[in-house]
């Protein structure tokens, strides 16, 4: 008769060379500890080392998003179960001391009391591409503003011969032509140097700009084959649908409702009463870069979207603060958001806004002027620019009535 193994939880505290192991029973009693090398060999007698103690069923690991992400993949393609462990509790720390082994062992004791842990990213698809691009994007973006803003710091103090040929350009102008200057001069010359200089940091800035659109086409090509129509939702570009996904990762099927996407992106509402006051705010947890998507959208959608505008209108004479408003907003659009990912619903079509109005013989300045909008706001309706249901379907309406009009 054979003996029915064990069943064990493993706890690995991750650094960038070496991982230390630790291996306990279903009841929390200690059983093994050993420290690997973070390489592909060590990872394979890792595997070996705690698959010998018995039926492996979950791995705790920390950082499983820098330090701990190849050994995750490592771990998940052997059909292990892995979970993300959250970092110690400083206070505990301090009252029992640190060291490898104790935070090996404090992440399989997370695991087995099911306290700081959850279900990592899996960093193997789209999305991780995403956020790979969005990592150098950002830094040639601060780059680019570095240089430009050393361009003009440069253009206060240079001589007025330097100053004088770039005063009152805009920037793109401005960069062009400091481009295609041709400095001369003695090393020792002021004027010279300066110029020289000016040049450098507008071909650096040009180059920054060309990396970035690069970058962005790419961000796009993988938006327009993963999730296309998230893009749909009013206020909704690139930059915030790619921040958003990012978020929520490969595996979306760890967020299991709207309610942990809101605690996610740090707009769920806390209670922050006291005395008389009973009032809440958002949480002040979750991706803060995910929160600042959200917050550019309520901003978007404050300026241009009826329905928002209807809802601050609303708010604002029921005694809310603007701040409290946005906040509800953040909310609205966090929810929105969570069911265009998971059910995505495309926008109604506005193919047909175009081709009826030339039909009709109507110039755009004449549907503008009936509709109370700019021509532009209209024309970049109709070429699917910008989305606006309201004034698209009051757009459509007003074409339906000239059709039927005799006058017409």
């Amino acid at each position: 008769m054979t003996e029915e193994r064990p069943q064990v939880i493993v706890g690995v505290d991750t650094h960038a060379d070496t991982h230390h192991v630790a291996v306990v029973t279903e009841y929390g009693k200690p059983i093994a500890d050993q420290r690997f090398a973070a390489t592909a060999a060590g990872y394979s007698e890792m595997l070996d080392f705690i698959t010998s103690h018995g039926i492996v069923t979950a791995v705790g690991v920390e950082g499983t998003g820098s330090y701990g992400a190849e050994l995750s993949r490592v771990l998940v393609k052997e059909e292990l179960t892995v979970l993300e462990v959250n970092r110690p509790n400083r206070q505990h720390r301090r009252i029992r001391g640190k060291s490898d082994p104790l935070d090996a062992y404090q992440a399989a004791q997370s695991v087995l009391a099911e306290r700081g842990i959850s279900t990592p990213k899996t960093k193997d698809g789209p999305v991780e591409c995403l956020r790979v691009l969005r990592t150098a994007r950002t830094s040639a973006i601060k780059a680019r503003t570095v240089a430009i803003n050393q361009i003009r710091s440069l253009l206060v103090s240079a001589p007025e011969t330097i100053r004088s040929k770039y005063r009152g350009l805009h920037t793109s102008a401005m960069i062009a032509t400091l481009v295609r200057s041709r400095p001369s001069g003695h090393p020792a010359d002021t004027g010279y140097i300066t110029a020289l200089t000016l040049k450098t940091l507008a071909i650096r800035y040009q180059s920054l700009r060309s990396e970035i659109a690069s970058t962005d086409a790419l961000l796009q090509e993988i938006l327009d084959s993963y999730a296309p129509m998230l893009t749909e939702l009013p206020g909704v570009g690139v930059e915030v649908a790619t921040q958003l996904l990012v978020t929520v990762g490969d595996n979306p099927e760890r967020i299991n409702n709207e309610a942990q996407f809101a605690a996610l992106t740090g707009t769920a509402p806390v209670p922050a009463s006291s005395g008389k006051t009973n009032r809440h705010r958002l949480s002040r947890g979750g991706d803060r870069q995910a929160n600042s998507a959200l917050h550019h959208v309520v901003l978007s959608r404050m300026q241009s979207d009826h329905r928002t505008k209807d809802y601050v209108a609303k708010r604002t004479a029921d005694g809310k603060s603007k701040r409290e408003t946005m906040r509800c907003l953040k909310r609205y659009v966090a929810r929105e958001i969570f069911r265009q990912i998971f059910n995505p619903v495309a926008a109604p079509d506005i193919t047909d806004l175009r081709t009826v109005r030339k039909q009709l013989g109507v110039t755009l300045q004449q549907a503008a002027e009936q509709l109370s909008q700019w021509p532009s706001n209209l024309s970049r309706i109709e070429r699917g620019i910008a989305r606006n249901d309201h004034v698209a379907e009051s757009y459509r309406q007003w074409l339906a009535q000239q059709q039927l009009s005799p006058n017409m």
